[in-house]
């Protein structure tokens, strides 16, 4: 399988480049960038013998030299790991050119007009898979493995939870990924599933203190716009669902700096980030109920220290990886636009992602007290 992975040169894309370029199932990569010295230097240092880069826009006009379809052309399927904003483009250059599909989520208003294109996907025979990295994907499947758990009694409610922390940080700002889809993940209001309906909360809405485990243990959450929320009530038939976030305080307290920055100045600041250490670690928690019953389903991504890469990045790029690998093996098998819960069996992505770094525990069902 060929494959073209946009957004090449950012935070998460060169762990996805360094997963594929060891994956026998993969022959060859076009990382795909605006910045070529960017995507040469991902290539260089992580795409091995199979990596080329090439300067691409998904934005630009179809038929331009710098048009995405002449990237996709001889590609099985496109990565996107760029920002959410181009989600719409690039499916339309799939669409255009015959090509599978993956991002890493649409915080929950592009996921929606993403759903659009279903009939076109399914009727070309392509799969558009929508957010298959951490959170969206990982937790999707996550709460998938608690739907099995439950059985039959069915689920009322899901609470996802994720938090993730850099054990040695460096020096003055850093971000775990696209400081523009953190300022707005605080600045959009978060929807959540009430009632069957979703309904929208104050940005910044205090989540309550969860207890992640170690290797974080206890930690403030907030309540913030994620694409979980979109599917959930579709996939599992759940009347109440929430996605809270966790961020260290003084990484929470720099971005509420930058909630009234102009363009510009945001821009300025993640130029100037610090990118995040080799020693970050992700949790992600699922918690269901169902029945008079709750399960809960726990991941803890830890640094790829062979690779170089901390268990923040790898968390997102892990699952997109795999499913690259599971599409190629014919593991993945639906067509149409679906989220990761639609097309992807949990048990055999947990079994993917043990090699890179992440456990997913779950904790059989128990009876919820009245």
């Amino acid at each position: 399988m060929k494959v073209a992975v946009l957004g090449a040169g950012g935070t998460i894309a060169p762990a996805i480049v360094r997963d594929l370029a060891l994956s026998d199932e993969v022959e060859g990569l076009v990382l795909v960038d605006l910045d070529e010295s960017r995507a040469e230097q991902v290539a260089s240092l992580h795409g091995g013998v199979k990596a080329r880069a090439v300067v691409a826009d998904a934005r630009s006009t179809p038929g331009e030299p710098s048009s995405l379809e002449h990237v996709l052309d001889d590609c099985d399927v496109l990565v996107n790991s760029a920002s959410y904003r181009v989600n719409l483009d690039a499916m339309a250059a799939c669409l255009r050119t015959g090509c599978h599909y993956l991002d890493l989520g649409g915080l929950y208003w592009m996921t929606d007009l993403q759903l659009e294109l279903a009939r076109q996907f399914e009727r070309d025979g392509l799969l558009a898979l929508l957010g298959i990295g951490s959170a969206p994907g990982k937790t999707n499947l996550m709460a998938a493995a608690a739907a099995a758990e439950l059985g039959n009694g069915g689920i009322d409610s899901i609470g996802v939870a994720a938090a993730g922390r850099d054990l040695d940080p460096p020096p003055g700002f850093s971000v775990p990924y696209a400081l523009r889809t953190l300022l707005d993940e605080l600045t959009l209001r978060p929807v959540v599933l009430r009632d069957g309906e979703p309904e929208e909360v104050d940005p910044l809405t205090v989540g309550g203190e969860i207890d992640f485990g170690e290797p974080i243990g206890p930690a403030a959450t907030i309540y913030t716009l994620h694409s979980e929320l979109r599917t959930f009530g579709e996939s599992f038939g759940c009347r109440e669902a929430s996605f809270r976030l966790s961020l260290s305080g003084e990484l929470l307290e720099a971005l509420r700096g930058l909630l009234d920055a102009s363009e510009t100045e945001v821009r300025r600041a993640a130029e100037s980030a610090s990118p995040p250490s080799a020693r970050t670690v992700s949790v992600h928690l699922v918690e269901a109920s169902g029945g008079g019953r709750r399960v809960r389903v726990r991941a803890v991504t830890e640094p790829m220290e062979r690779w170089g890469f901390g268990g923040g990045v790898m968390s997102t790029a892990a699952p997109a990886a795999a499913a690259v690998r599971l599409l190629a093996r014919g593991e993945i098998t639906r067509r149409g636009v679906l989220p990761a819960e639609g097309c992807v069996d949990p048990q055999t992505m947990f079994a993917e992602l043990v090699a890179r770094g992440c456990r997913v525990e779950i904790v059989t069902p128990e009876e919820v007290r009245a």
